[in-house]
């Protein structure tokens, strides 16, 4: 049977016409008097559309389109906001700020999930929200940013429990066609088709476009006819099916992400990989870079490595992909001829020993390995990640390898509830949302009269208890509970009590049942009469996770038990919109991983923007944040090698803290009844961790640490048909060819058995070049304090310059300052030097002496 398919689109009178534009961009997301315009037309129908403006629109029935068009009142709330939206949309001015010149070039990010907005589940959690962020504070700060992803049919998982508490999977499929997202097409009319390589075939990939304000994110699609049922399910689930179906994703991604961008015509110059799963996208830039430029893969690979950017945020080695040889050879075998290497080198660029046969291809390692700017996500994980992969780099010391932190942030205006977004216009001024980085802007919300603030809290409590009441009782309806079982838990949680939120995903690293390891203590800490308190829990467990499925089984019995009932619920189907009513309602945000093991962790800073204080782990970004008057610290920042000991201890630590500091400050109440203290804290929240926890500042950090450096240099190798990646490659191979020749053969110093503190140390080192030229090497006196180990610590180097030569060798000199009193140390380290080399450290060529 041939079926024609046939679009239609909602019928607008002309004056309701801006409608559609503005709900195919989700700058309504973050615009609440957007959000306030959709709701004014029916907000029933707006919740039941999940908020999906798209949807909306091609629902509402003609007699409320002709009662809108007669509405004068809402004719002048919808020009008002099609004003604002025009003129964001026309602000195109180039991001300039801390540098040298406008950005003229494209930034291409690439990553497997993106969190826009609930009427957009294409996430799963949080890497997916902060991809979602990054391109929302991309888009307010101008960053000339392109956004590659995947278009999930089914996307992930919607979270069901049953009567037993036991986590059921169900998969509803995307309509993709009343989402506010477009299908890309071709002069002729067609669907803008992308022909990816995989394996001994070719599959055809569809291009859609969000627009996410001024930044477009372009999704590939292998749901189409061209290609087999098989090949049509690579973009069914994300993070769903086997090794092999991962892989698919993979190449389709990274691969096919690079291909959909010429077909676009866009023409990034870098290229931000968040996270491993996009890192073939290095693969096919120097595929493409053979095949039109006639470069070699090392001229390719030396431009891919100088533009490409990575992000990892996995802190355990086990949460990297890896696919073994077999995958590989079906895969890659014929696709390793187009990029000029053989299969084995290939496989080499995914492996730590690349003498090790057996040894699977790292999709992490390979992301390291090809791109010179590598960072992790808080400065905690980003010492975590150079334990993982010091390996990749034997030659220098763990201070050295070259993964940066960067810490992430939180896109404030997404998550901030409409009475925290009144508040901050009044106080902090109509355009904070403009500067949120800014610290002098959240000087003012000290100024923030403490009845209004607790008033609006008092208010987002109320809602979120009301909210929790229905979904509780929609949970109990679909498993079939009594009329009794219904009408009780209309009654649970209290609205005046204080509320703490634990929502995320359940890892088992993040122990979200640590809270129940004393039931007894913990009976007498919520169910005090004079001061009660309550828990509210949300999170889904991977589908392959049964740990972590036992964990939320755990809490639905405890939640079960009649001394709990009305102090602890569980809310099924965690999603931003869930999230949302959380991060604005609760009193206190738990987190308690497994220090070193949360990455970053965002949901605490999305919690303190809304006046929440945080009770957390010293771990991730809590650990850079945390202040005595910000929240409170379970432990003192230990890591603790056996896990029950720990657990024990921690929880113990909660509970002190709800005993003897958090519940009395909550209830210590002043005459006009409010707890001034904890005002305080709230305050102090907002002053210190709004600037800098938040997205404008990560992306700005991305735009000033990476983007552009990266740019600079790669707009250098591309001049003169890319003579300068071509002349890098060179110069390379010279060196690694000659490198085995030089040699440290001498150092002196001028130091003596006790030298002033101020005083210059004179420093010559004697070095063998060998057939390198003196300018080709960086001689440097690396200098620290010593440790009890003899171990250098924070170590500063300076440079020393070739100031004499010898037929043997080539003597190097400087001065070194000693400003400090204490035991130090000094040796030497030599590295390549080259003006287009941009990250010297990324090589791992090094000499000590």
């Amino acid at each position: 049977m041939k079926i024609r398919t046939i679009n239609v689109v909602p019928s607008l009178p002309e004056k309701l016409h801006s409608l559609r534009l503005l709900s195919q961009n989700v700058w309504f997301s973050w615009h609440p008097e957007a959000i306030r315009l959709f709701q004014h037309m029916n907000r029933d129908l707006w919740e039941e559309c999940g908020h999906n403006p798209v949807l909306m629109l091609g629902l509402l029935d003609q007699k409320k389109v002709n009662e809108l068009v007669k509405d004068e009142g809402f004719l002048d709330q919808l020009e008002r906001v099609n004003r604002a939206f025009e003129r964001y949309m026309s602000q195109m001015t180039p991001y300039s700020f801390q540098l040298e010149k406008p950005a003229d070039y494209k930034i291409a990010y690439l990553s497997a999930e993106y969190g826009l907005t609930e009427c957009l589940p294409l996430y799963s959690g949080g890497l997916g929200i902060l991809s979602g962020d990054h391109l929302k504070s991309a888009s307010d700060l101008n960053i000339p940013l392109v956004a590659v992803g995947l278009l999930y049919k089914e996307g992930y998982f919607h979270q069901v429990l049953n009567i037993d508490g036991w986590q059921v999977e169900r998969y509803p499929d995307n309509n993709f066609y009343s989402m506010p997202i477009e299908r890309i097409q071709n002069e002729k009319g067609s669907p803008l088709e992308v022909s990816i390589p995989m394996g001994n075939r070719k599959i055809i990939a569809h291009i859609w476009k969000i627009q996410v304000g001024r930044v477009s994110l372009y999704l590939l699609d292998t749901n189409n006819r061209a290609n087999s049922q098989s090949d049509r399910e690579i973009t069914g689930k994300l993070y769903g099916g086997d090794r092999e179906m991962r892989l698919q994703q993979e190449i389709v991604l990274g691969i096919g992400g690079v291909r959909a961008l010429g077909a676009l015509g866009i023409k990034p110059v870098v290229f931000h990989m968040n996270e491993g799963h996009s890192a073939f996208a290095s693969l096919e830039r120097i595929r493409f870079l053979k095949t039109n430029q006639g470069m070699n893969f090392n001229e390719a690979m030396e431009f891919v490595i100088a533009s490409s950017v990575f992000t990892t945020h996995t802190p355990v080695p086990a949460g990297n992909d890896v696919f073994d040889q077999e995958l590989m050879t079906k895969y890659f075998a014929s696709y390793s001829e187009s990029i000029g290497i053989p299969f084995n080198q290939l496989l080499e660029l995914g492996k730590i020993n690349v003498q090790d046969k057996n040894e699977p291809f790292c999709m992490t390692v390979f992301a390291m390995k090809s791109a010179a700017w590598c960072n992790g996500v808080s400065k905690i994980h980003s010492r975590v990640s150079k334990s993982m992969w010091k390996e990749l780099w034997p030659n220098l010391t763990l201070k050295d390898i070259p993964i940066h932190p960067l810490t992430n942030g939180v896109h404030i205006p997404s998550w901030i509830s409409l009475e925290m977004e009144q508040l901050y216009d009044r106080y902090l001024g109509p355009r904070w949302s403009e500067d949120p980085d800014n610290e002098k802007v959240w000087e003012q919300a000290m100024k923030i009269p403490d009845t209004e603030l607790w008033r609006t809290k008092e208010r987002r409590r109320e809602r979120l208890i009301a909210f929790s009441r229905r979904r509780l009782a929609n949970q109990l309806t679909r498993n079939g509970a009594s009329r009794s079982e219904l009408e009780s838990a209309w009654n649970v949680l209290n609205p005046k009590a204080l509320t703490i939120g634990f929502a995320r995903r359940f890892a088992t690293y993040k122990r979200g049942n640590l809270l129940f390891t004393d039931l007894d203590r913990l009976d007498k800490i919520l169910n005090n009469r004079e001061r009660p308190v309550q828990i509210i829990f949300a999170g889904k467990a991977h589908p392959a996770d049964n740990n972590g499925k036992e964990f939320i089984k755990r809490i639905i019995q405890v939640s079960n038990d009649p001394r709990f009932r009305n102090r602890i619920v569980f809310i099924e189907d965690y999603n931003i919109h869930i999230a949302r009513y959380l991060v604005q309602g609760c009193d206190v945000w738990l987190n308690n991983p497994r220090r070193p093991l949360e990455a970053c962790g965002t949901s605490g800073m999305k919690a303190a923007a809304n006046g929440i204080l945080n009770m957390s782990v010293l771990d991730g970004w809590w650990d850079e944040a945390y202040k005595p008057e910000l929240g409170w610290a379970i432990g003192n920042g230990e890591e603790h090698t056996e896990d029950a000991y720990a657990d024990l201890m921690e929880s113990r630590h909660i509970y002190d803290l709800l005993e003897k500091e958090i519940v009395p400050i909550f209830y210590k109440r002043g005459t006009d009844d409010l707890p001034h203290e904890w005002i305080q804290m709230m305050k102090s929240g907002l002053k210190h961790i709004c600037p800098v926890f938040n997205s404008h500042r990560m992306v700005e950090d991305y735009m000033t640490q990476f983007y552009h450096p990266a740019a600079s240099i790669a707009l250098k190798l591309k001049e003169k048909n890319y003579a300068g990646a071509k002349a890098l490659a060179e110069w390379k191979n010279r060196l690694n060819q000659a490198w085995s020749n030089v040699q440290i053969l001498d150092v002196e110093t001028s130091a003596e058995r006790e030298n002033k503190v101020n005083s210059e140390l004179n420093v010559k080192v004697k070095v063998r070049v060998g057939e390198l030229a003196p300018e080709d090497l960086s001689v440097e006196a690396y200098y620290g304090r010593l440790n009890l180990d003899n171990e250098i610590t924070d170590s500063i180097t300076v440079e020393l310059f070739p100031t004499d030569k010898s037929d043997e060798a080539t003597i190097y000199s400087g001065k070194l300052k000693l400003f400090q009193v204490g035991r130090f140390g000094m040796t030497i380290r030599v590295m390549p030097k080259h003006e287009l080399n941009v990250n010297p450290l990324h090589s791992g060529i090094v000499k000590w002496g």
